[in-house]
């Protein structure tokens, strides 16, 4: 089994504590709404260019204050330069998402200026995908979301669809905090946290009709299977 995640060290907000579930890709208030009345934690707004789920910043800081108070909220970046990153920090979302390959020396220093949590993913499809969280918690990162490694050529980094063997998490070093994502879905979400025990689960295609369309019942029921599993 996976060794379970140990206890969290203290961080700016505090908005990570287990267990935690992330619905990934909203696009507007009703399904912000929606999503949080069905019991999410963390809503996520995707800034890439490329992505069917991709906002605006003004469109997402308009979102950030929709859902204040009521829910956290996270902005997915990837790759990006400065100036786009002190938008997002200036908008004060309690999660900020790199999802592409930004350096430790890049995350240490984002780190130090921005006020927001700074969540770092990491493709794995094998142990020795693995190995970089050392250098990225020196660099100040606490929690970290493993997703699947994307085939080669794809065009986007993630909300692809694709599981990767859990397995593989057996080799995470004790202690260290994560969110699972990566094909979950209503269908697989409670055996996901069964067998890994993450301290969060992160949705995004695996909800949708369509891609960028987020569906309300499958929504409702990742949520409610997810609950179910973890009591």
């Amino acid at each position: 089994m996976p060794r379970t995640p140990g206890p969290v060290p203290p961080s700016k907000e505090n908005v990570m504590s287990p267990c935690l579930i992330k619905i990934c890709g909203i696009r507007d208030a009703a399904m912000a709404d929606h999503a949080l009345a069905c019991g999410a934690d963390l809503i996520g707004f995707m800034h890439f260019a490329r992505s069917p789920r991709h906002l605006e910043l003004v469109e997402i800081g308009a979102l950030i204050r929709h859902i204040k108070g009521r829910g956290k909220s996270a902005v997915v970046l990837v790759n990006p330069d400065e100036t786009t990153f002190a938008r997002t920090s200036e908008m004060a979302p309690d999660v900020i998402q790199l999802h592409g390959q930004e350096s430790p020396e890049w995350v240490e220093r984002a780190v130090r200026s921005c006020p927001s949590e700074l969540l770092k993913v990491l493709p794995v499809a094998t142990s020795e995908d693995l190995a970089p969280i050392r250098d990225y918690q020196e660099a100040g990162i606490k929690t970290f979301l493993l997703d699947a490694k994307p085939p080669k050529g794809a065009s986007r980094p993630g909300g692809l669809g694709r599981t990767f063997d859990w397995d593989v998490l057996n080799g995470l070093p004790a202690g260290v905090r994560f969110f699972l994502s990566g094909g979950l879905g209503p269908q697989n979400v409670a055996e996901a946290i069964a067998r890994v025990r993450p301290a969060g689960v992160d949705v995004s295609s695996g909800v949708e009709s369509a891609p960028g369309q987020k569906d309300p019942l499958l929504v409702k029921k990742f949520i409610a299977n997810a609950r179910s599993a973890m009591r």
